[in-house]
């Protein structure tokens, strides 16, 4: 069983997957000062949820955006499973050429996102990663990867909004019960929902004129499900992309 895990900067996500199949998923938030022994505990009891035992796991995946961290989940590794991981960076075989100034730059959850999109269309697409930024990875027909765009995030920028308007306060963010809001907290929630939907339609129109009109726009991320439904250039929400992509390079890694 191979266990997946991608580090973001607000949430973990892990995922236990049984040959191509994913048995089962879990969110957490990311603990920045997480020891790997901490790591540990919160991974078993996940697993345990499911019957599955660190004995069953054989195989490890993981990607991080929070460098503090990799330290930790190596400790993890070495100690509990008592091996080393494939932890994607530089010099890992993805099969997909960067064609950036500096390649190193690219995070890792984007790199593998951009995989699993090309794998999944087997032709040009772009993804849009709902996460703490919301970030816009090309990929070209043949493959490559292009470049991308990015973004602030739904809940950065809502913490900003609250943090520096005394009188806005921090709201849920889901759908808004109409356009024109009738209260402060439905004006808000109109302008979050409507606003980065009118973001990523806007974006995404602009690519499709660079890049050509079949493209096809892949959501992802926590928060996907929320705006997408808004949106009107946007063909396929799979919150499980980046999982899955982790697989398919550990796949070609192993």
């Amino acid at each position: 069983m191979l266990l997946a895990i991608d580090v973001g900067n607000t949430q973990t996500h892990v995922g236990a997957f049984d040959g191509s199949e994913l048995v089962e998923h879990w969110r957490f938030s990311t603990e920045r000062e997480a020891t790997g022994d901490e790591l540990a505990i919160m991974l078993h009891e996940l697993l345990a949820l499911r019957d599955i035992e660190f004995a069953d796991i054989d195989a490890e995946a993981i990607s991080s955006v929070v460098p503090r961290l990799l330290p930790e989940y190596r400790h993890l590794f070495d100690r509990y499973l008592d091996r080393e991981a494939l932890i994607v960076g530089p010099g890992t075989k993805t099969g997909m050429p960067i064609l950036l100034d500096n390649p190193r730059e690219l995070g890792a959850d984007r790199l593998v996102n951009a995989v699993a999109a090309y794998d999944r269309c087997q032709d040009a697409c772009v993804v849009v990663d709902f996460g703490t930024a919301i970030t816009y990875d090309a990929v070209s027909g043949a493959g490559e990867y292009l470049g991308g765009i990015i973004t602030p995030g739904i809940e950065i920028s809502m913490e900003a909004l609250a943090t520096r308007a005394a009188r806005l306060p921090k709201v849920d963010i889901e759908q808004p019960r109409a356009l024109i809001g009738k209260s402060t907290d439905d004006s808000l929630q109109s302008g979050i929902v409507y606003g980065f939907a009118g973001q990523v339609d806007g974006i995404c129109r602009r690519l499709r004129a660079e890049l050509g009109e079949g493209i096809t726009t892949l959501a992802t991320g926590g928060l996907a499900r929320v705006i997408v439904d808004f949106t009107e250039t946007v063909d396929i929400v799979d919150d499980l992309l980046t999982l899955k992509g982790l697989r398919l390079i550990y796949e070609l890694n192993r």
